[in-house]
């Protein structure tokens, strides 16, 4: 869809997920169509087969670190890329249809990532609770709503949606926590670069070359490309081999981005190219290059070894 705004969303449902509430935060979002899908993989899909402009989905989390499925469906298939990324503080209630003493709750429904980031207040308040994993924080509350489970960890958005009582309040252990997300479209030109720019590569490393990684990492830190994220994932191939996943600063119309996609297409066995776009307003904020890699000094050096190859010596 290049140059043509998305009015076609989906997103991890069902609604009242933390992926509804990033999707809300995009104006075109509220101009538009938004529909629920069951997983990551068929929010993807809907955006491949053209049944949907673009897709939020979660990328990972502060405190239970990436999402996999998103990662693996991201690697394979065909191509798709992020347009934007959305970073949300994460905020947990534990909800049921009606008012409950914690000690009256045999199951507690949850997606992995929720329950993991309430391990502790779990342990403390309902030790005795059996935690049932869902698909997503929308599906726990479903659940609980439709006498599945008798209780739920899931966002307030989903409490309110279902008309569920909420027993507990802010049960995070890290009351600080955030999760990032993505918007995921078919490929097209990136974003303007800002500035303030993030690019996401997944990388296939040459296994059958001592130091590969280190090659890889050595090409982005000589041209001044700093890394914020590195994640491996299991190709599924044998047991040893891994795609990574970086998140670098700086944007592919930069010049030294440029010459590091190069250079990485030379010494990787593939590079998938997942997009580049505007860093979210609550990210970390980016390391300054070092001198000698801006994008004059690129264009400088280009000159002068032109001038070389012309025989001119002054």
């Amino acid at each position: 869809m290049p140059g043509v705004p998305p009015t076609r969303f989906v997103y991890l449902g069902p609604e009242g997920t933390f992926s509804e509430e990033a999707l809300r935060t995009i104006p075109a979002a509220d101009r538009g169509t938004r529909t629920p899908a069951r997983s990551v993989p068929e929010a993807l899909d809907a955006v491949r087969g053209g049944d949907a402009d673009a897709a939020v989905v979660p990328l990972e989390n502060s405190i239970g670190g990436q999402v996999g499925v998103t990662l693996d469906e991201l690697a394979g298939g065909a191509p798709l890329v992020i347009t934007r990324e959305i970073v949300l503080p994460v905020r947990f209630v534990l909800a049921a249809r009606a008012p409950v003493e914690f000690g009256a709750i045999p199951s507690i429904a949850a997606h992995p990532q929720a329950s993991a980031q309430c391990r502790g207040w779990l342990r403390k308040q309902v030790p005795a609770a059996v935690v049932v994993d869902v698909l997503s924080n929308g599906a726990a509350a479903e659940e609980v709503a439709a006498g599945v489970h008798d209780a739920a960890i899931c966002a307030p958005i989903g409490a309110q949606r279902l008309r569920l009582a909420v027993l507990a309040d802010d049960i995070a252990d890290h009351p600080d926590a955030m999760t990032r997300f993505a918007l995921v479209s078919r490929p097209g030109p990136s974003p303007a670069p800002t500035g303030d720019d993030l690019t996401t590569l997944a990388v296939y490393i040459a296994h059958d070359r001592v130091g590969a990684l280190l090659a890889v990492l050595t090409e982005l830190a000589v041209r001044g490309v700093n890394l914020t994220r590195i994640e491996s994932r299991p190709t599924g191939e044998r047991l040893g081999r891994y795609v990574f996943f970086l998140d670098c600063t700086g944007h592919l119309a930069d010049a030294r981005m440029g010459e590091a996609l190069q250079a990485l297409h030379r010494v990787c066995a593939d590079v998938r190219f997942l997009g580049s776009y505007p860093r979210a307003g609550g990210a970390e904020r980016p390391v300054s290059p070092p001198p000698g890699t801006s994008d004059a000094d690129f264009a400088d050096a280009a000159a002068w070894l032109a001038r070389l190859r012309a025989g001119e010596l002054s």
